[in-house]
């Protein structure tokens, strides 16, 4: 039998909130810069998909916070 109890990952180190944040916006505006108006390439495609997953990005942030303030999460 084991003698440490087992524990699920997210029980042993809180995760830095502040940093989950910093991270996310980091993520945004990294994305953001890649697209059409800063670079030179030619496809749509690209700018699309940049621009889709900056505001999924940014969808989940802000739900976090309404979350968090509506007090159904932690």
């Amino acid at each position: 039998m084991a003698e440490q109890e087992v524990t699920a990952p997210d029980q042993h180190k809180p995760t830095n909130l502040k940093l989950a944040r910093i991270g996310g916006i980091a993520s945004i505006i990294a994305l953001l810069s890649m697209a059409q108006p800063f670079n030179n390439h030619v496809s749509v495609a690209d700018d699309f998909w940049l621009l889709l997953t900056a505001a999924i990005i940014a969808a989940m942030l802000i739900g976090d916070v309404v979350l968090r303030r509506v007090g159904l999460r932690p």
